[in-house]
């Protein structure tokens, strides 16, 4: 019964790391409808910069926030030169473009910064069964779902957002900025994805270290539905908690075997995830 308590306190701490990276994948897919296979790099040269400013100045909150600027103008470059091009191309486009982003930042990351693991620093003290630093996680991500559900549900910002991204034409002709609400959607959602990189890394830091997490935040978003934030969020939890039993129960090489798994019977049988609404086409 201890072990399996434990299981489960550390499978709600890796899980909120995995909504708050899903949620990411969710904002920009709800803001433009792109799945953005780019975002685990885009949150790790984030992570790379508070490395580098942590360092510097010896403040972790420093670093904090300049991650999560830099994050924010990672994203917007992003839509604007290489996204913002291909809006008349078909998605597989830009599926490539973020698929050949990642390596690059990745590349670039450790050219930089070198390959080798670099010590970075939780928030608080990780020691203990469910630590300091878990719960800042934990409340860090509710907080972030609870501020995007604010801004898509009952904000003028996030009704243009959603109207730019279903029916840009309709949205053109009532005065929305179609591009402007389309690179917000992105820098928004690098700004989080950057907070889910800081959440994630610790204690090192590497060019990969964020290839896991981003195939359990896909997981976990496509698993509550990528149109969804709160389903995003509770389909994190979920993956995270199970994972957990499955590392502890089965052991830790079938982790990713169990979430690919997960990954591949939720689209077989629910595509639009277990809280998306299924779409109905006429034909």
């Amino acid at each position: 019964m201890q072990d399996f308590f434990d299981l489960t306190l550390g499978g709600i701490s890796a899980g909120a790391v995995y909504a708050a990276l899903g949620l990411a994948l969710v904002i920009i897919y709800r803001a433009t409808r792109v799945v953005n296979f780019a975002q685990p790099a885009l949150a790790l040269i984030s992570t790379y910069f508070a490395y580098s400013v942590t360092k510097a100045t010896g403040s972790y909150w420093l670093g904090f926030a300049v991650a999560v600027v830099a994050g924010t103008v990672l994203g917007v470059v992003t839509e604007r030169l290489l996204i913002r091009p291909l809006r008349h191309r078909s998605e597989l486009s830009s599926i490539i473009v973020t698929l050949g982003l990642l390596l690059v930042l990745q590349a670039v990351a450790g050219m930089i910064w070198s390959n080798e693991p670099l010590a970075f620093p939780y928030a608080f003290d990780f020691r203990g069964r469910f630590s300091a630093n878990d719960l800042f996680v934990v409340l860090v991500v509710v907080a972030i779902a609870a501020l995007v559900l604010v801004v898509f549900k009952y904000t003028p910002l996030g009704l243009r957002m959603r109207a730019a991204a279903f029916a840009p034409e309709v949205a053109r002709t009532l005065g929305v900025r179609v591009g402007l609400m389309l690179t917000a959607g992105w820098g928004l959602a690098a700004a989080v994805g950057s907070l889910a990189g800081l959440l994630a890394t610790p204690p090192f830091l590497f060019p990969n270290v964020l290839d896991g997490v981003f195939v359990y935040a896909l997981t976990a978003a496509v698993l509550g539905g990528l149109d969804n934030p709160l389903g995003t969020i509770a389909g994190g939890f979920v993956l995270g908690v199970g994972l957990s039993y499955v590392s502890g129960y089965f052991g830790p090489e079938m982790v990713t075997i169990a979430a690919l798994a997960i990954l591949v019977i939720v689209l077989t049988l629910r595509p639009s995830g277990l809280f998306g609404r299924a779409k109905v086409r006429r034909v």
